[in-house]
């Protein structure tokens, strides 16, 4: 997702306040659409009021575990990252589909094996202070989130053409790692087919539709999806918008927000959670 608010050039979210082999082009789906993953009345999204985008915004390399740690150092308890698929499967956090932006590589990230991508500097765009800091997998960042507490929301990335693939394999991958855990990460993405893909692989898992426009039948589709939450861009977003969504039993989220006078009139209207870059300045309590 696109980063509207002020001050902050970026497209995804993040959350604050909150309690692997080769790709198979020809994965099974099952023809019966699975209940939703209703949130529990004492789930900690419910609680979540904002969302730490890539990890800290822009203080630091984005989609890193550096950013994760700065993030929770400035009291971030929930996050957001993206993710994709290396040639080989890996899960791993990028948001591009190119390399170039965000590391010293070059080309389609998801044409490069986990081996070849671990090469890559993904520090050193950023900062001098950062240079060296390698592309962290999903397992490491989940890894990250379940010693400190931490929530995820985990926006599936896919490389075009992918976006089945890549919504069964980060699903299931996700459903591994938080196997047993109490607070499961929340799945999401712009693509219906990845989102989908995800609600076969790992039906427990909850899930949400990203909006960057309010097309014919969004409504419908996230209710299809069996998603818990919409999440759109908060230009889009007004009182009438969150109410349909909460008299459906859905949360209603925005990004990327980076002004406290916005987040302030959001959060009048309703809205349950925002995702920001702003996590130096905005509160994490």
């Amino acid at each position: 997702m696109e980063s509207q608010g002020v001050g902050a050039p970026s497209h995804d979210k993040g959350v604050y306040r909150c309690g692997n082999g080769a790709p198979n082009r020809s994965e099974p789906m099952t023809t019966e659409p699975p209940l939703r993953a209703a949130l529990a009345p004492d789930s900690p999204w419910r609680a979540c009021q904002w969302i730490a985008h890539r990890g800290a915004g822009t203080l630091a390399p984005e989609n890193t575990l550096a950013a994760f740690r700065l993030g929770y150092q400035h009291g971030c308890r929930a996050f957001e990252c993206d993710v994709k698929l290396s040639a080989d499967g890996v899960a791993f956090l990028l948001h591009d589909t190119t390399l170039e932006r965000t590391t010293d590589g070059k080309g389609v990230a998801g044409d490069r094996t986990w081996a070849e991508l671990t090469t890559l500097d993904a520090g050193g765009w950023h900062s001098a202070t950062y240079a060296g800091e390698p592309i962290p997998t999903l397992e490491t960042i989940a890894q990250f989130c379940i010693a400190t507490g931490s929530l995820l929301n985990i926006e599936i990335k896919p490389t075009p053409g992918l976006e089945a693939l890549t919504g069964v394999r980060v699903a299931a991958e996700a459903a591994r790692l938080w196997q047993g855990q109490a607070s499961l990460p929340l799945l999401s993405s712009f693509s219906v087919e990845a989102v989908a893909a995800a609600r076969d692989a790992a039906p427990g898992l909850p899930r949400a539709l990203l909006l960057d426009a309010l097309t014919p039948g969004w409504f419908e589709q996230a209710q299809a999806l069996g998603c818990v939450a919409v999440v759109a861009d908060f230009v889009l977003v007004d009182a009438a918008w969150v109410a349909r969504l909460h008299a459906a039993g859905l949360l209603a989220m925005a990004y990327t927000v980076n002004d406290a006078a916005v987040a302030e009139r959001l959060f009048s209207w309703g809205v349950d959670a925002l995702f920001t870059d702003a996590v130096d300045t905005l509160p994490s309590r």
